[in-house]
């Protein structure tokens, strides 16, 4: 499967899709598209990883990274990872929390909850 990020904007939130294998090889693509966002000027961020089959310590490195870049923007990150996945759920979630780092992310099960203000983030 080819690693894809694609964007889109709803209300008011800069949207990246991002699906396949996050890598040593792909992780760079995400992390210049989060770049890309933020010099346009998009300070709310949610990626949805939902599409994502496979993360190693890379793809966990673009996503800590972008937290830090996020916040010193004082803009708002928030991740799709749904609870529902391939086996047991999502893979990435199930590697950062094997990291100790799920806690650090406002984690939402699909998009539509992530840009609802008043559903609150699933708990680590």
């Amino acid at each position: 499967m080819a690693f894809t990020v694609t964007d889109d904007e709803r209300a008011g939130w800069a949207v990246l899709r991002v699906s396949g294998e996050m890598d040593l090889m792909t992780s760079p693509l995400l992390r210049q598209r989060v770049h890309d966002a933020v010099a346009d000027g998009r300070r709310s961020l949610v990626l949805d990883l939902s599409g994502v089959l496979f993360c190693d310590s890379s793809g966990v490195g673009v996503l800590v990274a972008t937290r830090r870049l996020i916040r010193s923007c004082r803009g708002e990150l928030r991740l799709i990872l749904p609870a529902q996945g391939a086996v047991d759920g999502s893979h990435v979630n199930r590697v950062l929390a094997a990291l100790g780092v799920r806690r650090l992310f406002e984690v939402y099960p699909d998009v539509g909850s992530a840009l609802d203000d008043d559903v609150r983030p699933l708990s680590a």
